[in-house]
């Protein structure tokens, strides 16, 4: 998207007020979510929607065991 705007990452990261090292991160997927001001800011800036730049990759399961008990249960809530 960048590319397509004529835009680089430092030119984008100063105009919606992030460091160059967190765009470097969210170009490359390397961050687990984004807030949604910084989504509508970007987005503002390319002029674009959400969708251009986001793509749904499910998680992969490694581990599907249930807990056993209601006190296992509310641990695995609380992190």
């Amino acid at each position: 998207m960048l590319a397509r705007r004529k835009m680089r990452s430092k030119e984008l990261a100063q105009s919606i007020g992030i460091t160059e090292q967190n765009v470097s991160l969210l170009k490359s997927g390397k961050v687990k979510g984004v807030r949604f001001d910084t989504l509508s800011r970007i987005c503002e800036v390319l002029d674009c929607q959400p969708g251009d730049l986001l793509e749904y990759e499910p998680e992969r399961v490694t581990d599907s065991r249930e807990p056993s008990s209601s006190s296992e249960r509310r641990q695995d809530a609380q992190v």
